[in-house]
Order: structure tokens, then C-alpha cells, then sequence
């Protein structure tokens, strides 16, 4: 998740309007939309005009909008978990699958069609099984669900069976993967505590990088897949995470040391920043700015989600390893 809204830079880009179901808005240049890990101040334009009068930030985005929705959904998150960490779940679940519906809609800019009920059928599934029954049922609901996208697809002919289903297995593996993930970091008596622990860290390297690259950033990180990464924002995300990540595993975790979440914190950042850089890559292949703009200050569901589902497998692994469930 990686805290992004809609560009209003006034280079390249250009908006052609949201395509039917998630908004998503088509680009013709190479500026990325993105304002987490490593934003920096120089490529972005306080605007007044687009925005009806709304002043933005450094970033692009109007910054107390931005931090009013996401006091909220953080506020929802904790909520659920120190209440019924099932109504967690659900939230999860309800927002992957709004992620997965803007992905695949994407998608279709590129007339690729994904077999929609087999993917969304795994994607509230997978979570829910692997809640119940573990990793077990995590590795069957995945494998049934890209059986099930194969068959299913079968019967519009072969005319892109192939981009279909890769298409397809790639939503499985980035989306329905990683909410089994998610609900396995969840399942121990202290889940709760794994996930404030797996959503902080990842909160803190999109904070950490948001401010470092807005204030401080001037070289580019990766210039041709998202301009607005800056090595200083990413030295941001890396000491917000290590600090975050070693406070909250020794204050949270029976046995946690603060260097094993300094540890857990500085390959939180590693996947964070990837999950941001994935996203843009997805989306300069598609050929659009964004992936939707439910979330005021935000934009889609996935613009948040992003550095979250990479980040999920890491922090599970490591925390299974330092401090077992």
C-alpha cells in the first residue's frame, strides 16, 4: 500500500477519463502517479484550478483529505482486530476483492479478460479457508482457483487463452496469494498484534518516504518506472520502519527483541518500495495514471494495497521465524 493518489503533475501526463467500473483514468506519458517512498518536492505543482479549489500538497494530493481518510481506516483496522478479529477479516477480504476488481478492470484497456468468478470466488475463499484451516488450505484454494480460471476461460475459445489465464494466475498469485497470506498472520491467539505490527511498518515506509523525498529528495531511485522516488525518501521509509519495527515487536510480542524488528523492518522497506515500483509497472504497460479513485486523497483501493500484499509474506516469515506462533 503505498499511499498514492492521482498525479496532478502538469508534464506528460494527461487524464482521458475513468474506464466504467473502477474510474481508472488512461496517461500518455511517463509520470507516475505515485507520492510514496520517495516523492520528491521538484517534479509536482500545487494546484488550486483541478482540484476546485482545494490546495494540495507537495505530493500532489490534498494532503488533510489524504490523512482524514487514512486516520479512518486505520481507526477500522484497529477497531476490528482488538474487537472480532473475524470483522478484520472481512474488511480485508472486501478490499482485496475491490482491488482485484479495479485490477482486472485495468485489464481490459489492454482487451485482456479475466475470468472474473473463478478469481473472485478464490479471492473471498482463500482468506476464509486459510483462516479456518491454515497454510494447508491455502496452497488448495489457490491451486483450485487457477484450475478453476483455466477451465472456465476454455469456453470462450483460444483466441487469448493465453494472455487471459496468465492474466488471470497473475491476480491469483498477487491478490489471492497474499490475502492467504494476511489471514495467516492473523489465525495465532496474538494476530492481532501481527497485523498492527505488519500494517504499521508498512504505513511507516510509505510516511518515512513521503516526507524524506518530499523535503530532501533529489536522486532518482528509478526515474523510468516512477520519477517521484528518490533514494532520500527510500533512507526515510528504511530508519521510520527499523524504529517502528523495533519498538512495536518488543512492546507487542512475548519474547520479541527490538533487533529482531529492526530486522523485519529494514526487509519491510525492501518490499514496500518493490510493491510501489510493481505498481507502476503495471500501469505504464496498461497505459493508465491510475487504478481508481474510491478513496478521497488516495485514489483506488490498490494505490493503498500495493506495498501492503508485498509486504505481507515477509513479515510473516520473519515473524514465524523470531517469535513463533
Amino acid at each position: 500500500m503505498a499511499g498514492r493518489t492521482p498525479d496532478t503533475s502538469t508534464g506528460d501526463t494527461s487524464s482521458s477519463g475513468p474506464t466504467p467500473s473502477t474510474g481508472a483514468h488512461v496517461y500518455a506519458g511517463p509520470s507516475d502517479n505515485g507520492t510514496s517512498p520517495g516523492a520528491t518536492s521538484g517534479d509536482e505543482t500545487s494546484s488550486d484550478g483541478a482540484s476546485g479549489g482545494k490546495r494540495e500538497g507537495k505530493a500532489g494530493r490534498n494532503l488533510p483529505l489524504a490523512i482524514f481518510v487514512g486516520l479512518g481506516l486505520g481507526a477500522l483496522v484497529l477497531l476490528s482486530l482488538y474487537t472480532v478479529k473475524e470483522i478484520f477479516l472481512a474488511v480485508m477480504v472486501v478490499f482485496l476483492f475491490v482491488g482485484m476488481r479495479e485490477l482486472t478492470e485495468a485489464f481490459k484497456s489492454r482487451d485482456i479478460r479475466v475470468p472474473f468468478i473463478p478469481v473472485a470466488t478464490g479471492m473471498v475463499g482463500t482468506p476464509v479457508v486459510t483462516y479456518v484451516w491454515g497454510p494447508t488450505a491455502t496452497v488448495a484454494a489457490l491451486s483450485l482457483t487457477v484450475l478453476a480460471l483455466l477451465m472456465t476461460r476454455m469456453t470462450e475459445g483460444a483466441e487469448g487463452y493465453v494472455r487471459d489465464v496468465a492474466a488471470g494466475s497473475l491476480v491469483a498469485g498477487y491478490l489471492v496469494l497474499m490475502g492467504g497470506t494476511v489471514a495467516l498472520l492473523l489465525r495465532p491467539d496474538d494476530g492481532d498484534h501481527r497485523i498492527v505490527i505488519f500494517i504499521a511498518i508498512t504505513v511507516a515506509s510509505d510516511t518515512g518516504g513521503y516526507f524524506a523525498g518530499a523535503f530532501l529528495g533529489k536522486h532518482k531511485l528509478a526515474p523510468t518506472i516512477s520519477p517521484k522516488k528518490t533514494w532520500e525518501g527510500v533512507t526515510g521509509s528504511a530508519l521510520t520502519c527499523m524504529v517502528v519495527g523495533g519498538w512495536l515487536v518488543w512492546w507487542l510480542m512475548d519474547g520479541g527483541h527490538v533487533w529482531q524488528g529492526v530486522l523485519i523492518g529494514l526487509a519491510a522497506v525492501v518490499t514496500a518500495t518493490a510493491g510501489d515500483l510493481v505498481e507502476s509497472m503495471i500501469k505504464r504497460d496498461l497505459g493508465i495514471k491510475d487504478l481508481g479513485t474510491i478513496l478521497p486523497g488516495h485514489g483506488g483501493v490498490m494505490d493503498r494495497l500495493d506495498s501492503l500484499v508485498a509486504t505481507a509474506p515477509v513479515v510473516w516469515l520473519l515473524l514465524e521465524l523470531f517469535v513463533p506462533a
